[in-house]
Formats: structure tokens, C-alpha cells, sequence
């Protein structure tokens, strides 16, 4: 079951470089596999890995093979071969709204009498102005305004959402579908992958036609789970929760954003807030909380799919990195801790692991990963040049690992606990009322089995009830007094009752 992994995303480009090129590949990803399998990691999602023109791989030239500085289609057998072994399950990037402006179909579209014309979308500059709908305004997955794209010598524009070199596929046209499906059948049933990401997923079709994007998705599930019965499909749909919902139909996850927001925000502001996406951001939503959140996206996510599981998160590829927002090696300790204790899938950003920085433009939140020191580190990647992520300002995966009070072993610990607890796997969740807006208090039930659990998300020092059973998580500071524990700042506790053999 997927609720029994934790997800660990690999942008592959600043991984491992198994060749010396300075580029992370697919050789250097099965190097670290026991690295990852001694973390506790469950499953792996590989971002696109694809030939294209761009070093994040999201626009694509060929659906069927492997970037050649990523390796070939054999090193990714072997991987997942590999992987496969370790019982650890890869999910790769399916980047299917667009591809590149160099994928064949899109060279010989540009010839309007090319049978993959209607491969991509069409409009003449008059059909673009009378319909308000071809319009579009900045969104939180795209500052991209300039949407419609002309092509010298033609009166017809084509329709790019993210930029130009993306064209944005047309779904109306059943070869496309055909084409799509034949893809996810190959690396389903040909290679044998886990699953898919879906990059864009709310933008098959425009927002307008809504219920269009719903029965694709769902549509989409189906003709996979035929291919692959326990395929497992995680869908990236930027927008608040109304919006999201009816997407769940055709997904087993759907990436939380509102719940990802709201832990991160209630550590940084020290006290129980919620937070959604707004426009091209996100606001506060005071009298809310993590539970809140996550309990009324449950409900909407069960209504369209009563199969559903969260995909939790605390940042990724997109986004500027945990430790960087929060600006707190404490606080950097606490985000994590919620997540990997609150239910869902939780996935963990590369280099968080170890406390990594980074701040947009993009390539800044997606630096080398930071393996030994300098001198030593023969798989470090060199493809760009790092500016948080340097000796001295973030220690090494190898440095952490003779800390244990480093963030490597407490993220190491974390998932240790989750991975041999059913309730922290499997259990509900119900909210403990404190009457404190500093402490996040929740138990987690499954069977006989329960959880309690305790943030302060305070600089001050709180006295916590004991709660049945054994205290599995605990900071040296945190004191026990008689049936009272006092708490730390910034601090986590768990208490697991198990039952009687």
C-alpha cells in the first residue's frame, strides 16, 4: 500500500554524477539506493527524464526514450531493477499538457497541411480577441501572460500555457489521447514502472471547461489501471480546494499545496494558522489549522474518489526549500516532523534530508546535492554553480551522518518511527484541544494501535499530559515530571500505545 512508503523526489540533472560529466544520471540515482533505502524511503519519483532541449527536461522531444546525459533505457532497467529489490517503487515525471517545440509532432505541425496540425491548438488573432475565454491572466504555476504564439508567415497562433517551447497538447483530437495512452502503456507495461507524476494537470483544457479536464483524468486512470491494475498516478493541480477536488477522480494522490502551506506557515508564525492558494499565492486563514485543512480536503478528495490518499509535502522542485523559508535549523526540524507524523504519502525534496537551502530563480531550489566535503566528493554534480549549497554553509550527507543530532538522523528517525507504526501509516486523524493556538496536538488510530502526538510550535517551553504508552519520540531536553512533560521549543513527542501480544 502507498500510505506505507515515503516518497523521496529526485531532480535527477543535481543528484549523483556517476560519470564525471558533471551532470546527474540514472547510474549515479541506483549508486544511492541504499543510501535511500537505509533512510526509510519507500518509493522514488524521478522529475522527467526525457530527451529535451532544457535542463529541467519538462518540455520533451521523444516520450519513449532516456536524456543521453541521464544514461539509456537500460540504465534505467537496471535501476529499477534495483530499486525494485530494495522494495523501494519508481514514479517517473509524465509531462503530457505540452511537449517541446522540437518534438516531431510539433516541427511538422507548423505546416498547416501536416496531418499533426491538430496535434496542438490553432487560433487566428480575430477568434483570439472575440473570445474572452483565449485570454489568460498569471497564475501560481505560471507567470507566463503571453500565452498565444505566432508563427512567421501564418495567421494562426498556437497555444503555449507555461511558454513557446511548450506547446500545450490538443486532447480533443482522439489521436492524441491514443498517442498519450500508447506512451504510459509502454513504460507501464514495456519498462514496468510504479507510476506517473502528472506535471499541469489542470491545464489538459482551460479553466473554463473544467468538467472536460475531470472526465480526461478520469478517463486517463482508467485506460492505466488497464495497463497496470495498482498503477499509482499523483497529480500536480495547482489551486485551492474547491478547485481541486473534482480532479481526485482521476488520481490516486493529488499534491496537498493548502496542507503544505499551513504546516509550514504555523511553524513560521509560531501558532495553529491555515492557508490556501490565492491567485498566484496563498493567504492565511486565521481559526484554521493543518488538521482543519487536511480533514476538510479529505472529505471533498473521498467525495470524488473513496479510494483517494493524500500526497503530502512540505516544498519541491518549484518551490523555495524548507530551511530557506523558515530561516531556523529548529524550526527546519519541527516542519518535518509534522509532516512525516500527519496521514497521507509524504514526500521528501532532495537535500532536505540534510537541511538544504535555496531560494528561486529555479535553478537556485534545485542546487548539487551535497554528498562529502569538496575534495571528496566524486559524485557531486557541477552542472551549475551553487550559491546556498556550498562547504561550509550546509553540512554533507557524509558530515551528518557522524552527528546523530544532525537534521540527517533526525529525519533518518522520523521515518524509522513511521515506517513500524501502523497508526502513523494507516490511522485517522482527530484533533486534541489544548486551548493553545502554540501547540499542534493530534491522535492517530488504527486498530488497537494509537499515536499521540505533540508540536510546540512556540519559544517557550509547554507542559504537555502524558498520553498512554511509550514515548518512541523525544528530545534529550524534554523532561518528564511526574505524569507532565515539559516540551522544548520547537519541539515534537510521540507516545505509541501498542497492543498486548
Amino acid at each position: 500500500m502507498w500510505q506505507d512508503r515515503v516518497v523521496y523526489e529526485i531532480f535527477v540533472q543535481s543528484f549523483c554524477d556517476s560519470n564525471g560529466d558533471g551532470i546527474g544520471d540514472l547510474n549515479g540515482v541506483t549508486s544511492k539506493l541504499d543510501y535511500l533505502a537505509d533512510l526509510g524511503v519507500g518509493a522514488i519519483w524521478l522529475t522527467p527524464i526525457h530527451p529535451s532541449p532544457s535542463y529541467h527536461k519538462y518540455d520533451v522531444t521523444d516520450y519513449y526514450s532516456i536524456h543521453p546525459d541521464y544514461g539509456t533505457i537500460e540504465d534505467f532497467q537496471r535501476l529499477l531493477k534495483e530499486a525494485h529489490q530494495r522494495d523501494i517503487k519508481i514514479v517517473i515525471d509524465l509531462v503530457i499538457n505540452h511537449c517541446s517545440h522540437l518534438h516531431p509532432w510539433f516541427r511538422s505541425a507548423l505546416d498547416p497541411e501536416s496531418e499533426f496540425r491538430d496535434f496542438f491548438v490553432w487560433a487566428s488573432e480575430a477568434e483570439i480577441k472575440a473570445e474572452d475565454n483565449l485570454v489568460k491572466e498569471i497564475t501560481g504555476d505560471s507567470d507566463n501572460t503571453h500565452q498565444w504564439n505566432a508563427v512567421q508567415g501564418q495567421d494562426e497562433m498556437y497555444f503555449g500555457f507555461f511558454w513557446s517551447g511548450m506547446p500545450d497538447l490538443n486532447y480533443d483530437n482522439p489521436r492524441v489521447r491514443e498517442e498519450i495512452y500508447k506512451v504510459g502503456k509502454y513504460w507501464l507495461t514495456e519498462i514496468g514502472v510504479d507510476g506517473f507524476r502528472l506535471d499541469a494537470a489542470k491545464h489538459i483544457y482551460p479553466d473554463h471547461r473544467a468538467k472536460d479536464n475531470h472526465a480526461f483524468w478520469k478517463e486517463f486512470k482508467s485506460t492505466m489501471e488497464s495497463y497496470k491494475r495498482d498503477v499509482y498516478l499523483v497529480g500536480e493541480v495547482w489551486a485551492d480546494l474547491p478547485t481541486q477536488a473534482p480532479f481526485a477522480g482521476g488520481f490516486t494522490s493529488l499534491f496537498n499545496f493548502d496542507l503544505s502551506f499551513s504546516i509550514m506557515e504555523s511553524v513560521k508564525n509560531e501558532r495553529l494558522v491555515g492557508a490556501t492558494i490565492h491567485k498566484n499565492a496563498w493567504r492565511l486563514l486565521e481559526n484554521q489549522s493543518p488538521i482543519s485543512l487536511f480533514l476538510a480536503s479529505m472529505e471533498a478528495f473521498t467525495r470524488n474518489n473513496p479510494n483517494f490518499i493524500n500526497a503530502t509535502f512540505l516544498t519541491n522542485h518549484d518551490q523555495n526549500r524548507v530551511m530557506s523559508f523558515l530561516e531556523n535549523e529548529q524550526k527546519g526540524k519541527l516542519a518535518p516532523a509534522i509532516l512525516l507524523t500527519f496521514p497521507g504519502i509524504p514526500y521528501i525534496y532532495y537535500g532536505e534530508e540534510i537541511g538544504m537551502r535555496g531560494m528561486k530563480p529555479d535553478e537556485q531550489i534545485r542546487e548539487p546535492m551535497l554528498w562529502d566535503d569538496e575534495e571528496n566528493d566524486g559524485c557531486r554534480t557541477r552542472w551549475m554553480t551553487p550559491i546556498y549549497n556550498i562547504n561550509g554553509t550546509t553540512p554533507s550527507v557524509n558530515q551528518q551522518r557522524s552527528n546523530t543530532s544532525s537534521m540527517y538522523h533526525h529525519y533518518r528517525r522520523l521515518i524509522q518511527i513511521r515506517n513500524q507504526s501502523e497508526a502513523l501509516r494507516h490511522g485517522g486523524l482527530a484533533s486534541i484541544d489544548l486551548k493553545d493556538d502554540e501547540v499542534l496536538a493530534y491522535v492517530r488510530e488504527y486498530g488497537t494501535e494509537l499515536a499521540h502526538v505533540y508540536h510546540n510550535l512556540s519559544g517557550q517551553s509547554k507542559s504537555i499530559v502524558k498520553a498512554p504508552g511509550d514515548m518512541v519520540f523525544v528530545t534529550k531536553d524534554s523532561k518528564l515530571e511526574g505524569e507532565t512533560v515539559v516540551l522544548p521549543p520547537y519541539e515534537s513527542i510521540i507516545f505509541i500505545s501498542k497492543p498486548q501480544k
